[in-house]
């Protein structure tokens, strides 16, 4: 027999407990001013004065976990929902609140096109055996 007619609220779940909502992580918002940089594999790093992240009370849990992930080692949007468990769209709203206070900023990895000529390489592989 089912407890959800019996007082108990569905919002718990007997094996995770409380049940909280990605929106309600997000207050409802499904976007950041800061989102437009934060593709799936843009790194987040944590600024030196991070640590004051766990004293400020706008910060929810959340964003303290990620500012605490990224501490010892800078992490992917993606590292950070799956190290989380929570979806990739609620990981790139709470970034970019992180990066508005100045916890994290984010580096772009660099684009393909960006990247030298695979021929460019070879020749430079091949100068270096010559030496």
């Amino acid at each position: 027999m089912s407890d959800h007619g019996q007082g108990r609220s569905h919002w718990f779940d007997d094996e995770a407990g409380p049940v909280v909502r990605p929106y309600a992580m997000t207050r409802g918002r499904t976007t950041s001013a800061a989102q437009h940089r934060l593709d799936l594999i843009a790194v987040v790093v944590a600024e030196p004065h991070a640590d004051d992240a766990e004293d400020d009370p706008s910060l929810s849990p959340e964003h303290v976990d990620i500012v605490g992930l990224c501490r010892d080692t800078p992490q992917s949007v993606a590292e950070l929902a799956a190290g989380l468990d929570l979806p990739v769209g609620v990981v790139r709203v709470l970034v970019g609140d992180l990066v508005d206070a100045e916890f994290v900023h984010v580096n772009r990895p660099v684009p393909p096109a960006e990247l030298p000529d695979e021929s460019i390489l070879r020749d430079v592989i091949n100068g270096l055996r010559a030496l």
